[in-house]
């Protein structure tokens, strides 16, 4: 999960908002624009987090309330976010061959977190291990079905850009705000810090050879 934050950081920084100042400067947009999708991207993940029970790193605070429907509910909420990543990927594709590759790594990196609060929940909340399982299947295909949808449409230049302003925002939060903090919530160490420069190192590499 450390490694996997370092990753996040590492696409945001390295490869889209590189690919944006590449766009703004091809075009009319202003600047203000996709940092407002930037920060929208980042709050509205933020709302949904706290408003909705999809992260088993708050368990203690719904304790009381196991019940099978919780559980049912906060996987198919993982599901619909799997989607949207995979709708990323293929949105990335459409920008350019070398974004859309960096953003698959990074949407594969946290979804591993994703399969593993989609079981975790479905158990904690008196689901068969079965159900636990399909719920897992449905959120392993779910990005290929978002990457899949893209097939049908193709976005605006000026959209894309702002689409990957959102999109940043998105993947800044998951991984600085939700992943990072879960990595060191039962313990903090020099490895895990470790890991996160070795994430964000990765990508610089694999951003200078693409």
């Amino acid at each position: 999960m450390s490694f996997a934050a370092g990753v996040l950081l590492g696409v945001v920084c390295f490869d889209i908002l590189p690919e944006i100042i590449s766009q703004l400067k091809n075009s009319d947009l202003q600047p203000t624009v996709v940092m407002i999708s930037l920060v929208a991207g980042f709050l509205l993940f933020h709302f949904l987090e706290k408003t909705i029970l999809i992260h088993h790193a708050h368990e203690s605070d719904y304790a009381e309330h196991r019940h099978p429907q919780v559980g049912v509910l906060s996987a198919t909420a993982l599901a619909g976010h799997s989607f949207m990543d995979g709708v990323g990927i293929g949105l990335g594709f459409q920008v350019s061959l070398a974004t859309g590759l960096l953003v698959t790594l990074a949407v594969i990196s946290h979804d591993f977190t994703d399969g593993m609060n989609t079981v975790t929940l479905m158990l904690m909340h008196k689901n068969s291990e079965k159900k636990a399982k399909i719920y897992l299947f449905l959120d392993s295909i779910t990005p290929l079905l978002g990457a899949t949808s893209t097939l049908f449409f193709k976005l605006p230049p000026h959209f894309l850009t702002i689409y990957l302003g959102f999109f940043a925002g998105f993947l800044l939060y998951i991984g600085a705000s939700d992943i990072l903090p879960e990595a060191h919530s039962s313990h903090s160490s020099m490895k895990l810090i470790g890991l996160t420069f070795l994430g964000v190192l990765f990508i610089f590499l694999i951003t200078r050879i693409v």
